[in-house]
């Protein structure tokens, strides 16, 4: 399977490209269980569905499980797009597609959808972008539609801007992007600031590349696989390695978070 930025070298291409590259399939702080818990609260069943940033597919085959009304992926990346293409062609999805399209610029009409679901795309984003996307996700949604995001947060909400500042230019140099983490405080401010009424919230560890984690979201061929890749490629297992030590020593700061929020009728 081609992925995106296949043509970067391990000690450059973005940290959650390269775990792709290796065969790691879920790519959410939270993990699978974070993202079924989302899905669930999300009430994506017999709904019109948007994802933005799909990426990979791999919450596609999870949100086509539970048998949306129609799914249209938001996917700025055209091999990333053509990807979940492959996954809904798989999963038979008559009423599914995936447009080229920023996820701050979707091109659907306003309220023409009932869930916007995006998971680990505004971590990496700036502020004026983050507020560019959420804005969009409210004009799609329908009157008392759900948007349900799954990001990395800072923890707790009281965290200086000293500490802050320290874990997000570690996470930076770690993983080769400008990841802007939030508080949930802060992820929730940034919902009802357009509008939206926050629902539930859900967390779990920070836990992306703990062995536990990784054979909870692969499963144990998947694990299996991903080991095998990270001893057959010595510079993509030192940018993993780096990347694990990054999560480890801030573990106490880190934690996933998934939040739905509604629009109001």
């Amino acid at each position: 399977m081609s992925t995106p930025m296949s043509s970067r070298s391990d000690d450059s291409v973005q940290g959650h490209w390269l775990l792709a590259r290796l065969g790691k399939r879920v790519l959410r702080p939270g993990g699978v269980e974070l993202t079924r818990t989302l899905l669930s609260r999300a009430e994506v069943a017999d709904a019109d569905v948007l994802e933005l940033a799909p990426g990979l597919g791999r919450t596609a085959t999870e949100i086509l499980a539970r048998g949306p009304r129609t799914y249209i992926g938001a996917e700025a990346d055209p091999d990333a797009a053509n990807t979940v293409r492959g996954v809904l062609a798989e999963h038979g999805a008559e009423h599914g597609t995936v447009r080229v399209a920023d996820a701050a610029d979707t091109g659907l009409p306003d309220a023409s959808r009932d869930v916007v679901i995006g998971e680990a795309m505004l971590t990496m984003q700036g502020d004026a972008a983050k507020h560019a996307i959420v804005a969009e996700a409210s004009r799609v949604l329908r009157p008392h539609g759900r948007y349900a995001i799954h990001e990395l947060a800072l923890t707790p909400d009281t965290v200086s801007a000293e500490i802050s500042t320290e874990i997000r230019q570690s996470l930076a140099r770690s993983i080769k992007v400008n990841a802007r983490p939030l508080t949930i405080a802060e992820w929730s401010q940034l919902l009802t600031d357009h509008g939206l009424v926050i629902d539930q919230v859900a967390t779990a560890p920070m836990a992306l590349l703990q062995p536990r984690r990784v054979i909870a979201d692969e499963g144990l061929l998947g694990a299996l696989r991903f080991a095998k890749n990270l001893l057959l490629h010595p510079d993509a297992r030192k940018r993993v390695l780096a990347m694990r030590h990054t999560f480890r020593k801030h573990r106490d700061r880190l934690t996933a978070v998934a939040i739905v929020a509604r629009k109001p009728g």
